[in-house]
């Protein structure tokens, strides 16, 4: 009998929820046994809500200080949060139910754990629900709510504070960070194959000149007009700059680089095939966002930490660097040394930075995080019918 999986994610508070829920919609379109239906949390709050996910791209665009005293309060005032959010979401959320009868609820994004769960014990609805966490190290407490069937978690350091946050060990599972096949080199979808990491060496040590892509996420933040400018004035390298949503960093950036270095440089706005420039870069600049980041890695893509937004990236950049899968420059002054670093001894950096990549990255963890899933609601529904 196949079973029905409601996925509740966001389609505007930065692009990882969407791309999480992309890398285990693609595992699912290849199990005849389980549909899904993805339904973007905000939407279920009409207007106002959908106003409150939109305004995330902005705040984080224009004022990091404003997105930390954001973050900083609903993080205290958690119960303050679900509370609002159920009385927003209810009505629509139960009209869901009825229409798609899910066997199953998977929520990607932390506003829609607490809120959720407490319309479905109001409403004595017994429909086993589960939080996949989308953050690495800093969480919301919004994301552990021990109500949850199960919060699969992406990485120790998650789990950790889910634990401090009071839930129980047993109730956690660390499954890892689902990205989407097409950013592993070796996938069907990607034309470069080099899945053995001395050839992914070989292959950046043999170019002549350095593929740098500059990044900050799908809403274009971050110094990238003078990252570009320390990497054409010191480096053999073309450089190619994904500004995302932000069309007037765009425009900007055209005007202020491409005039001058021509084709070493490519602008681009948001990109669809954003895992093409990955695979085709030897390097990556971009902030601390773990989807980001967790691409790059599967792209096998060394990474330049320049940022984190205050909050929920605060500790990624250190975590990538302590598991050397990159390493950090806050200051775009030090881009000279920290590249010529990377660069030495015939790229020694660089490629242990390939290497570790290679050794962190779960390629299966879309499918890891799918098969718990569908075996978890199996043995639950074995138990309701043993207790009948």
């Amino acid at each position: 009998m196949q079973k029905k999986m409601l996925i509740i994610s966001s389609d505007h508070t930065g692009h990882g929820h969407k791309s999480i829920t992309e890398a285990i919609c693609e595992k699912i379109d290849r199990h005849d046994e389980v549909a899904v239906e993805v339904v973007d949390g905000f939407s279920l709050g009409g207007k106002l809500l959908t106003g409150v996910g939109k305004s995330y791209g902005p705040i984080t665009r224009t004022s990091e200080d404003l997105w930390k005293l954001i973050w900083n309060v609903s993080a205290v005032k958690a119960s303050f949060v679900n509370t609002l959010i159920e009385r927003l979401v209810e009505k629509n959320f139960l009209a869901l139910i009825e229409k798609v009868k899910p066997d199953i609820i998977l929520s990607v994004h932390p506003n829609f754990n607490g809120s959720i769960i407490n319309i479905l014990e109001k409403h004595n609805i017994h429909i086993p629900f589960y939080t996949l966490i989308a953050d690495l190290v800093n969480i919301y407490p919004l994301w552990a709510d021990p109500r949850a069937e199960f919060i699969l978690s992406p990485t120790n350091e998650a789990k950790e504070k889910c634990m401090e946050f009071g839930v129980d060990e047993e109730k956690i599972k660390v499954l890892g960070f689902p990205v989407r096949s097409k950013f592993f080199p070796d996938s069907e979808h990607s034309d470069t194959n080099h899945s053995d990491p001395q050839s992914a060496v070989e292959k950046t040590n043999a170019k002549s000149s350095l593929t740098c892509l500059i990044m900050s996420g799908g809403e274009g933040v971050g110094n990238m007009d003078t990252i570009a400018r320390n990497l054409l004035e010191n480096f053999d390298c073309q450089v190619k700059i994904v500004a995302g949503r932000n069309e007037k960093l765009k425009a900007k950036l055209e005007h202020s680089l491409k005039g001058r270095y021509g084709d070493k440089v490519q602008i681009y706005g948001f990109v669809h095939a954003i895992h093409e420039l990955m695979l085709d870069a030897d390097i990556a600049f971009t902030r601390g966002s773990p989807n980001v980041m967790h691409e790059a890695v599967a792209a096998n893509t060394p990474l330049v930490i320049t940022g984190a937004l205050p909050g929920q990236e605060a500790d990624n950049p250190s975590f990538a660097e302590r598991a050397n899968l990159g390493v950090i420059c806050k200051d775009t002054e030090d881009i000279k040394p920290v590249i010529g670093d990377l660069l030495a001894n015939d790229h020694e950096k660089l490629n242990k930075i390939k290497q570790a990549q290679k050794a962190f990255i779960n390629e299966h963890a879309a499918e890891d995080i799918l098969t718990f899933l569908i075996s978890d609601d199996r043995k639950s529904h074995q138990l309701e019918e043993a207790l009948v």
